[in-house]
């Protein structure tokens, strides 16, 4: 008998995979697939209707030695790090802002950073583009109602500008969220540890200093890695926020685009995956970079 009961429960046991297997079935097709189908695409030829070629390794031959895409990755790792250093930092002094000092409406003032990143990127692109494209643009119409001198301006003329704008969105939409994350990250520290230090005479900013930026130095690793994953494949706001291909003087192409204009533009899927692969190994790199980097500052202190 004891044996027939073990034997029951271990064939139960095994229902469980049934459960698991529909999430196991949508990733094979949906998440699996695609990356396995676009390793294969990078070393053929194929523009979406003919046979599929072969192509060797001339896509990572062309990728070794294209500008445009060493160009894209520049643009991109610009465009990420001029918006993600003032996002870390305006996310710090918000969060001990609203940790260590006792404000009125705190809720309402994190709810509304956090509104930008709940609407789409896309949105927030084609808004900006009415709001400063062309000389009847909202922003111009206001320049000129004002008298302001050489109004209307052609912004999306100036490379600095529109880099710099692409780079002022990502900051507003994405602030508020990395806000919430560290607060979140700082509700994680004893307080016990917090009341030691005002016995032994610590200000708050010595607190905040050599107490919380330590013990959440994990959250702070989790925000810089996926940015980096994030901002490595921006592409709604600079696609949408002037033509798609990254003018003026392609100073908002990022790789994304770059990949997106190459496979569903000029209908080149092979060196469009090769690209993908590209970013992928940039990501990566860039990621695992990061990651023992701050592991190593945390080791050291």
């Amino acid at each position: 008998m004891r044996d027939g009961k073990k034997r029951s429960t271990l064939n139960k046991s095994r229902y469980g995979y049934l459960f698991i297997a529909p999430f196991f079935a949508v990733f094979a097709v949906f998440g699996l697939y695609p990356v396995l189908y676009t390793a294969f695409l990078s070393f053929k030829s194929w523009d979406g209707l003919a046979v599929v070629k072969s192509a060797g390794g001339k896509n990572y031959a062309r990728l070794l030695t294209d500008v445009v895409f060493y160009q894209s990755l520049w643009n991109t790792f610009r465009i990420w790090i001029v918006n993600f250093i003032p996002q870390l930092l305006s996310a710090l002094v918000l969060s001990a802002v609203f940790t260590f000092h006792k404000i009125r409406g705190k809720n309402f003032f994190r709810a509304s950073f956090y509104l930008p990143n709940l609407i789409t990127a896309a949105s927030v692109g084609l808004l900006f583009n009415l709001l400063f494209n062309g000389d009847k643009s909202a922003v111009n119409h206001l320049l000129v109602s004002l008298g302001v001198q050489k109004a209307p301006f052609d912004f999306f003329n100036s490379t600095v500008f529109t880099s710099g704008l692409v780079s002022y969105i990502q900051w507003w939409m994405w602030f508020g969220y990395t806000t919430v994350i560290v607060m979140a990250g700082i509700t994680t520290v004893d307080p016990g540890i917090y009341d030691a230090a005002m016995v032994d005479g610590a200000t708050k900013g010595q607190t905040y200093r050599k107490i919380t930026l330590p013990l959440i130095r994990p959250t702070l690793i989790y925000l810089t890695i996926t940015s980096i994953i994030g901002g490595m494949q921006l592409f709604d706001v600079p696609a949408t926020l002037t033509n798609g291909l990254g003018d003026p003087r392609k100073s908002i192409l990022t790789t994304s685009m770059y990949l997106y204009n190459q496979g569903f533009k000029n209908h080149n899927y092979g060196y469009a995956s090769a690209v993908s692969a590209g970013l992928f190994l940039i990501i990566m790199i860039l990621s695992a970079f990061s990651m023992k980097a701050m592991q190593r500052k945390e080791e050291e202190s």
